[in-house]
């Protein structure tokens, strides 16, 4: 079995720290380097209820995208929410190890998971990373489909192919209109618009998007957008990263037991559709 260390210098060659982004907290949160590693849990959100998942489970690393503590605290006391957290990954020996922008940067990454949930085919990066001259890393996917689809099957693709939530693909645009070429990024996504219009797509999959920027999206031009929810588009890195830690284990002989979370953190738990409001 790994040491700790050995197991988060492995993770760090998939996802570099120094590629996240300045503001961005990722790294081990908690964890003692010389303990040894055998079971590894997957997830998006470093949430108590993912923490009991990974002691009944008995791992002894967490990995989630999303950061713990993403601004400065000074309390971990357990009466506060992200204290219990530590509280009890402490306890129970668990470490707590975050990918976030440096995994979405990555090569393969977030927005190829996503994709190749929807059997997109990836053409390039949608925001490229100067420091890659294989042009191959960076924000977003720009991707092409096997064969032209309509707006609404796109939509249904996506609706079937990743994680249910209440939320379900939200549309913007015309329905019946021919979809060739994709721009995916997996979490709120709608800072690339500019990206996705110079990219000339006819459709843009991500998450969270506002009304103004999908409005004024929406006014430049005859760009599809598919808003789907921010823990949908990112769960599927989760068993892209698995898979990635799986073959490493298998290379070094480490025999690592990795597991991915099918439990759904996505906030929004419940959706009451308008009256009459298009479907």
């Amino acid at each position: 079995m790994p040491r700790l260390s050995e197991a988060i210098a492995a993770l760090d060659a998939l996802w570099p720290p120094g590629s996240a982004e300045a503001w961005d907290a990722v790294g081990t949160v908690c964890g003692d380097p010389d303990q040894e590693v055998s079971r590894v849990l997957f997830a998006v959100d470093p949430v108590q209820e993912i923490v009991d998942e990974a002691v009944k489970l008995g791992a002894d690393l967490l990995v989630t995208h999303h950061p713990l503590y993403l601004r400065g605290t000074t309390t971990v006391a357990a009466s506060t929410f992200k204290g219990r957290v530590v509280h009890t990954l402490i306890k129970n020996d668990i470490a707590l190890h975050v990918a976030h922008t440096n995994a979405d940067r990555a090569d393969p990454g977030v927005s190829d998971a996503l994709a190749g949930a929807l059997d997109l085919r990836v053409v390039r990066p949608l925001m490229p990373d100067p420091a890659d001259p294989a042009g191959r890393r960076g924000l977003g996917r720009v991707c092409e489909l096997d064969h032209p689809v309509t707006v609404r099957e796109l939509a249904a693709r996506a609706a079937e192919r990743l994680p249910a939530t209440a939320q379900g693909i939200r549309v913007a645009g015309d329905p019946d209109a021919l979809v060739r070429t994709v721009a995916v990024s997996g979490g709120s996504g709608d800072s690339l618009f500019e990206d996705v219009r110079a990219a000339g797509v006819d459709a843009f999959l991500t998450a969270d998007l506002r009304h103004h920027p999908a409005s004024e999206a929406r006014a430049h031009s005859p760009l599809a957008l598919l808003d789907a929810a921010h823990w949908a588009t990112e769960w599927p890195w989760c068993e892209l990263a698995a898979a990635q830690l799986d073959e490493i284990s298998d290379r070094h002989g480490w025999d690592l037991r990795v597991h991915v979370s099918k439990t759904v953190t996505d906030p929004w738990n419940s959706h009451s559709p308008s009256p009459g409001a298009p479907n």
